[in-house]
């Protein structure tokens, strides 16, 4: 249920923002920023996909060894990984250790490339399915359904449309903080400042 709480401060944030102590800057400082930053894009589309069966916050505690293991999340460099990197990372008991999800990040990172040489570059594609209106209370939307589409269609793994939601309100596709929220007015300003990618 969507819901305010206050944080430490007494302020009102979304309740998961507080529910957890990884949480509550991971709420105030990054959820629902406006990215365009390529390395920053495609870190939260490879964690979606690890989250995927499992709660934010097991990926959060874990984000750190993951920026490590995956370069940063540099796609150039994660491009060129291979089976030995895979077999590798399935030891490393600081990640999530699933094979089609390792393999599902190298092969992302391909895939991610091909889009630059398209596109641009991966920020250009991306915001292109920013959503026309928010509706905090939704999983998925037109837009979302509409990305996950795209993506599989040029290769991508592990991108379902629930997935592509979660990665518009995190890199600021749209803003869902709930009204109330503390960290809302400020989401909305980046947004209004932002330089939308062409």
């Amino acid at each position: 249920m969507l819901e305010l709480a206050p944080g430490p401060d007494g302020a009102l944030r979304c309740s998961w923002g507080v529910s957890a102590e990884e949480y509550l800057s991971y709420h105030d400082n990054e959820w629902g920023f406006p990215v365009d930053e390529e390395a920053r894009l495609f870190e939260k589309l490879c964690l979606e996909g690890f989250q995927s069966g499992l709660s934010w916050i097991t990926v959060l505690r874990k984000r750190p060894a993951f920026r490590e293991v995956f370069a940063g999340f540099d796609i150039e460099k994660v491009a060129l990984m291979g089976p030995g990197d895979v077999e590798r990372l399935l030891g490393d008991p600081r990640i999530i250790r699933h094979r089609g999800k390792i393999e599902a990040t190298i092969n992302n990172a391909q895939r991610a490339l091909e889009i630059i040489d398209d596109e641009g570059s991966l920020a250009s594609f991306v915001w292109r399915f920013e959503p026309a209106h928010r509706d905090p209370g939704r999983s998925t939307s037109p837009e979302s359904v509409a990305m996950s589409r795209e993506l599989k269609r040029r290769g991508f793994r592990f991108v379902g449309p629930t997935t592509a939601y979660a990665f518009m309100q995190a890199m600021g596709l749209v803003n869902d903080h709930l009204d109330g929220c503390i960290s809302h007015p400020a989401v909305e300003e980046a947004r209004a400042l932002f330089s939308r990618p062409a």
